[in-house]
């Protein structure tokens, strides 16, 4: 069973930008599962691996868009990515260094935070992107 299921109230009325959340949380289900069934440390890090820097990717697509749009919250915005991109990272550099395990209290913040952020802070671009011709 997935952890994280796409549903309408998670569109931003964006298709490539609701094709990126889905992807990411493809991603997080993918790392989940790896977890669940005890895959072993090499493939849980290269899903986390991939799942990092596939966020980055996805977050330079939303501030070009900013950019080239005038989104009047941008900076805020971007600061929002900042710190997401932050945290996984530390936590990416200790579970290699073997610090850390993944754990569900990762997939926890990964979840929350991806619903949370899309719900409450990508939908306030909405307008903005479509108002611009982005849909």
């Amino acid at each position: 069973m997935a952890l994280v299921s796409w549903d309408d109230q998670l569109s931003v009325n964006v298709e490539e930008i609701d094709n990126q959340h889905k992807q990411l949380i493809s991603m997080i289900n993918e790392l989940h599962k790896a977890m669940s069934v005890g895959k072993s440390k090499e493939a849980m890090g290269q899903t986390l691996s991939a799942l990092a820097n596939y966020t980055v990717t996805h977050f330079a697509y939303e501030e070009k868009r900013f950019d080239q749009f005038g989104y009047l919250s941008a900076a805020t915005h971007k600061f929002e990515h900042k710190k997401f991109v932050d945290k996984v990272s530390e936590f990416k550099k200790r579970f290699d260094e073997g610090q850390a395990m993944l754990s569900n209290e990762l997939i926890g913040f990964l979840k929350d935070w991806l619903i949370s952020h899309i719900q409450g802070v990508d939908k306030k671009y909405t307008q903005c992107f479509n108002d611009n011709g982005l849909k």
